[in-house]
């Protein structure tokens, strides 16, 4: 089981004019620990869920954060868990994860979904259209992507999108494209999507059950669109209590049952005022006895 590094919160000691100088550490940590990936969230505001007042926290733009962190680092792999596809024109954003994969010489993924944080939308004046049409602009979004990187540099002619010219120069490092990952867990849309156009997945899960049930609705959406099941890479965010409690151990053994469940990569969160030294315990006490599951 691969280990993913997911930054949520920036609500670091000493401020904003230390927070570049700790994602440094974080990021270098994790570089060299032994992290398959590292991903910070496409949000605006801070989750209400992380506390009272906590829309009032700071956070970083997605993007931005991650073409720094291509600059200081050398192997992991850099991604958004996960953009909301509102944010940005799907054209656009080909091109920024483009120059993102290009920038850090081939390490750059796009993780999608079809957003949800109704707050920041409404405060920061981005239009936030029913589920339904999210989802169907989350479908157009991933076709748009995939014509990018490609060699159909030609129209695109969607019900919410329409592009004349799908140019993207230079194309991705990473071929025949950047790794997509939509993240979410629902059974008719999400993944199915993720069956027709995905890479990877990432589950919001509790349980191994719970994992093995929606592993196999991802199956039959394979056996549907006629993809191969096991290319699609799984994981999962984790969002427990075990590790947030220092009990590592245990979290390994918790772990077991969701690798034995299919799951094959879990993002843990170093939450905390002391993100830099919890990073270096997960890099020691956890990535490598995950990486023999």
């Amino acid at each position: 089981m691969d280990t993913g590094l997911h930054v949520a919160s920036f609500s670091w000691p000493d401020g904003p004019a230390a927070t570049a100088a700790t994602l440094t550490q974080v990021a270098s940590v994790a570089d060299q620990g032994g992290f398959a990936s590292l991903s910070v969230m496409d949000h605006f505001f801070q989750l209400e869920m992380m506390g009272p007042d906590a829309a009032l926290e700071p956070m970083l733009e997605g993007y931005a954060t991650l073409g720094y962190l291509a600059a200081v680092t050398e192997r992991i792999r850099l991604g958004l868990l996960v953009t909301g596809v509102t944010y940005r024109y799907p054209g656009l954003l080909a091109k920024t994860v483009t120059t993102i994969d290009v920038l850090s010489r081939g390490r750059g993924e796009l993780g999608i979904g079809a957003a949800w944080y109704e707050r920041e939308h409404d405060g920061l004046g981005v239009p936030y259209p029913p589920l339904a049409e999210r989802f169907e602009r989350l479908e157009e979004a991933l076709q748009i992507c995939l014509q990018m990187w490609s060699d159909n540099s030609g129209a695109y002619e969607g019900t919410h999108y329409q592009l004349t010219e799908t140019l993207n120069s230079p194309q991705p490092i990473t071929q025949p494209h950047p790794p997509i990952m939509i993240g979410g867990s629902g059974e008719k849309k999400t993944l199915r999507l993720v069956a027709k156009y995905a890479d990877a997945c990432n589950l919001f899960v509790n349980t191994p059950d719970e994992a093995t049930h929606k592993l196999g609705v991802l199956r039959r959406h394979c056996e549907n669109e006629g993809t191969d099941y096991d290319r699609i890479r799984k994981t999962m965010l984790y969002m427990g209590g075990t590790l947030f409690s220092g009990d590592y151990e245990g979290f390994v053994r918790e772990m077991a049952g969701f690798a034995a469940a299919g799951i094959g990569g879990v993002m843990v969160m170093p939450i905390g005022p002391n993100p830099v030294e919890l990073t270096e315990q997960l890099a020691t006490q956890v990535v490598p006895k995950l990486a023999t599951m």
